[in-house]
């Protein structure tokens, strides 16, 4: 499945800026909630994701909400 993730402030170079915080939100997402990256493009303000999830699993939106809520917590603990 292929997704395009947008920050709600674009413009900015949040993911750049932050990358080790979004690499450690993908990484607990998928220790928790399994799934396969087939490719993956960071770019400043928004990001472009190809992922597999195991058979008989379609939730992919559990995964998303998870990656999100990990890297916005993370940047709360920055401030």
């Amino acid at each position: 499945m292929f997704f395009t993730f947008n920050l709600a402030q674009r413009g900015g170079s949040l993911l750049v800026d932050h990358i080790d915080l979004l690499r450690d939100a993908v990484a607990v997402t998928r220790k928790r909630r399994p799934f396969g990256i087939e490719a993956w493009a960071v770019l400043p303000d928004h990001m472009h994701a190809v992922w597999t999830l195991p058979e008989g699993d379609a939730n992919y939106s559990t995964r998303i909400a998870a990656m999100k809520a990990h890297f916005v917590m993370g940047l709360h603990w920055r401030a």
